[in-house]
């Protein structure tokens, strides 16, 4: 079997991320925050590790201003509707997820204005145009760092320099790149940095966040949810300081115990390494679909600013026959569709069919991208056969 779903979730995980969950189950146990006793210490303390982590690794100023969330759209959620409010003016791309698009559109209904910029074919976005949709009620620039459907990279630290120069908040969408890429908050000028665990962290399923950078307001900033923080217990009013006033209930401290584990075995590796390895891999990917007739490539024309990550169609067959058939006769596992980001596949011309989409990881190797691109040219052959 060939995993090469890894935009979705990434497979398999580092064996230290299983062996910390489950010690965590048989040795900790409690909840943090909750009580006093030594076992709620010790995860109060691996919580407070994993923010640590988490701040080293993007560069944040304060563990604190970490906050757990289940997952990236949790967490983009947390920051749209929690700051934005009716007469706020936002930009954003083509590019973006749904869970970036859909709650702006939500919030559109209710009030708030929407800009999003168009993206070239491969998906990179034009500076100069993204700067020219600025308005003089524009608070918010939102981007996807990383492309889900073709794995282009935007310049996140030029936009950040604007942001700063019309004093406007950025928020990143880092799902696909934390972990995979190198993110620093105080250089690319970040104010809000949403992630998820499952994917490039190697961390499991239901595990997040959600970093809030200095010059956010909290003021006027309403939770999502309120209830028990361990904290003000005293009070029945929510707590307002961080990171409590948005983490109400028991946190997925198991989860966190496993996504601390895997970045730690990011730290290990290096991300510099991991991003060596994919690069290494996507540039031989890219090159053997380029030679192969019939086939068409979603990716960004700089394989530079490109995510282990991208898109293609096969001339003469749907992308669910594609991936099908990839799975059935090769064992190769992908994802065909839309990806969750229809706006993409607007800005590359994919919709409403989609692609077949690889994405790799730091755990795929050469061999497996040759058997790939050996099983892509004989349904390529048979294509166009027919």
């Amino acid at each position: 079997m060939i995993y090469f779903d890894n935009a979705a979730t990434s497979f398999p995980k580092p064996a230290s991320m299983v062996e910390a969950m489950v010690h965590y189950q048989q040795e900790i146990g409690a909840s943090p925050g909750r009580s006093g006793h030594q076992l709620a210490v010790l995860a109060a303390r691996l919580l407070y590790d994993a923010r640590e982590m988490v701040a080293e690794m993007f560069h944040a100023d304060d563990p604190l201003r970490v906050v757990f969330c289940l997952n990236v759209t949790e967490a983009l959620n947390l920051a749209l509707r929690g700051l934005l409010k009716p007469g706020d003016h936002v930009v954003t791309t083509s590019m973006e997820h749904n869970s970036v698009m859909r709650p702006l559109r939500d919030l559109e209904m209710g009030g708030v204005e929407l800009s999003v910029v168009k993206c070239a074919p491969d998906g990179s976005l034009n500076l100069l145009d993204f700067e020219q949709a600025i308005r003089p009620n524009t608070t918010l620039f939102v981007v996807n760092r990383g492309s889900n459907v073709t794995g282009t990279i935007q310049p996140v630290r030029e936009i950040g320099k604007i942001a700063r120069n019309h004093n406007i908040l950025l928020l990143t969408d880092e799902a696909q790149t934390a972990g995979a890429y190198p993110v620093d908050m105080l250089e690319d000028q970040i104010d809000l940095l949403a992630f998820t665990g499952h994917k490039a962290l190697f961390g499991p399923m239901g595990t997040g966040g959600l970093i809030i950078g200095s010059r956010v307001p909290l003021n006027d900033w309403k939770p999502l949810k309120s209830g028990g923080t361990g904290s003000a217990s005293e009070r029945e009013y929510h707590p307002h300081f961080l990171p409590d006033m948005f983490e109400s209930g028991t946190p997925n401290t198991i989860g966190i115990a496993g996504l601390l584990a895997g970045m730690r075995w990011i730290q290990e590796c290096g991300i510099e390494s991991i991003r060596e390895h994919e690069l290494s891999l996507i540039h031989h990917a890219l090159a053997g679909l380029h030679e192969i007739p019939g086939i068409t490539i979603c990716a960004s024309s700089d394989f530079e600013n490109q995510l282990a990550t991208f898109s293609f169609n096969v001339d003469g067959m749907l992308p669910s026959e594609v991936g099908e058939r990839l799975d059935r006769d090769y064992g190769i596992l992908c994802r065909v569709g839309l990806h969750c980001a229809p706006a993409a596949h607007h800005t590359v011309g994919t919709f409403p069919v989609g692609t077949v989409r690889f994405s790799m990881s730091a755990m795929n190797t050469r061999q497996e991208v040759d058997t790939a691109l050996k099983a892509v040219k004989e349904l390529a052959e048979e294509a166009r056969r027919r």
